[in-house]
């Protein structure tokens, strides 16, 4: 940089910047932590060492990574940003987990829908007329299932639970176990 205002680099080091210093276009006077974090994990020769072996276009490129590493390293000595990185996989892999329930769940209430819906197809389907005393047949079909609710009641249920049953022993799972013994 030269003269007046020394790198981070520098300054941390206590040495003078001269005009082709190496640290000066990545590390800042004016933002002395980013250095000092990557000297305290990699080590001024080792990052200089590193920069020098890189073409300049991929330098900031490094820097930005090294930066990265050391901070994770300073939070997690031993993993650094490998063990946030397989934090992260484990919470997308429980994620996945928690949406294949949810996704199951939402197929077993449609599946208790669809098994619900044939007795409200056998229903019969009104149609609007006015051939009894101004009375629709949508009138005469609600008070007709008015009259019948509990028996309609009754059988749904009943049909609910044998088509339940049905599902469940048909969709049970069978599995042996270590001794050969079929479980359920």
């Amino acid at each position: 940089m030269g003269g007046n205002s020394p790198c981070a680099s520098c300054k941390l080091l206590r040495r003078r910047c001269a005009k082709g210093c190496i640290f000066a276009p990545y590390f800042p006077s004016d933002d002395p932590h980013k250095f000092s974090i990557v000297h305290k994990v990699f080590g001024a020769s080792n990052v200089s060492k590193m920069l020098q072996e890189l073409p300049v276009q991929q330098r900031a490129d490094a820097v930005s990574s090294l930066v990265y590493e050391a901070n994770a390293r300073v939070r997690d000595p031993v993993y650094g940003c490998v063990g946030a990185i397989s934090f992260l996989q484990n919470q997308v892999s429980e994620l996945q987990m928690q949406l294949a329930v949810a996704q199951a769940e939402i197929l077993c209430i449609q599946m208790q829908h669809q098994v619900q819906d044939p007795m409200l197809q056998q229903l019969p389907n009104p149609t609007p007329t006015t051939a009894h005393g101004g009375a629709t047949a949508s009138h005469l079909l609600d008070d007709q299932l008015h009259y019948d609710k509990p028996f309609l009641l009754h059988n749904h249920h009943q049909f609910i639970n044998s088509t339940t049953n049905v599902i469940h022993d048909q969709y049970s799972v069978k599995r042996e176990t270590i001794f050969g013994d079929m479980v359920s």
